[in-house]
């Protein structure tokens, strides 16, 4: 019971920290003209229990890169950005195009014991640096949990789910990396920030 009360009180203190950043962000921001677009909200580095992320801000409206999947599935990776504590998030969509259900095959969350113990996830995805040579896995809590968005399984024909992974960052200069995700094509991918 602490343990899950810790893992509580320390993802809220992670979304406070956010969501005052995000406040002072917006709020020095300039506004006016009529041009302006609303601002997006940010998405958190880390989430569990099946938490949906927002877009992230400064994301593109074109995605950085659409990768087909099995059954009318459509991956659309809409930012890949560095942050200051050394982690690269990468968010999305994950888009049923077909006219009909479609469950999200289990082989997306790979095939490593401690993610599949924890359900369905896309734990398989990995960032590969063909230059420097090294692929990266998304990142672990400390119980194991894949810091990617969990709990899910069909998306109805249209559905859309807004997604999410966290890898550790290549080195500074590396910038383009290709993005793997088991039973969809591979793509190559701009890391920003």
């Amino acid at each position: 019971m602490s343990i899950r009360f810790t893992a509580r009180a320390r993802r809220g203190i992670v979304a406070l920290t956010v969501a005052a950043g995000l406040a002072v962000g917006v709020a020095g921001c300039g506004g006016g003209g009529d041009g302006d677009k609303k601002p997006e909200a940010s998405a958190s580095a880390s989430r569990g229990d099946g938490s949906q992320p927002s877009t992230q801000e400064g994301q593109a409206d074109v995605p950085l890169a659409e990768l087909k999947g099995q059954d009318g599935l459509l991956l659309q990776i809409t930012s890949a950005a560095r942050d200051a504590g050394g982690f690269v998030t990468v968010n999305g969509n994950l888009k049923n195009d077909s006219d009909k259900s479609v469950v999200v095959p289990a082989a997306v969350r790979g095939d490593e014991t401690e993610i599949v113990r924890n359900g369905r996830s896309l734990g398989g995805a990995t960032l590969v640096d063909s230059k420097g040579k090294k692929r990266y896995y998304v990142l672990r809590d400390t119980d194991g949990r894949p810091l990617t968005t969990t709990g899910f399984s069909t998306l109805k024909a249209g559905e859309s789910l807004a997604v999410f992974m966290q890898f550790p960052a290549p080195p500074e200069g590396t910038t383009e990396v290709a993005f793997q995700l088991p039973t969809f094509a591979s793509a190559p991918i701009q890391i920003s920030g």
